[in-house]
């Protein structure tokens, strides 16, 4: 199976390991992927938030 890697500067890699430490992950990783699908999930929402907007706007309920 392809796992993807990303590269990033060893001070951030240093300061996500602090946090993850501290929010209680039990890894770097399993921190950074929860990062990334609450960011992901959030983009997707607001999108679906606009296009929902537009479309209200469109029919005339919300100017």
């Amino acid at each position: 199976m392809f796992e993807p890697k990303v590269k990033i500067e060893r001070s951030l890699y240093d300061s996500l390991k602090r946090a993850a430490s501290a929010a209680g992950y039990s890894s770097v990783d399993e921190f950074i992927i929860h990062i990334l699908e609450k960011t992901v999930a959030e983009i997707e929402t607001a999108q679906s938030e606009e296009e929902v907007r537009k479309r209200l706007q469109g029919l005339g309920y919300v100017e």
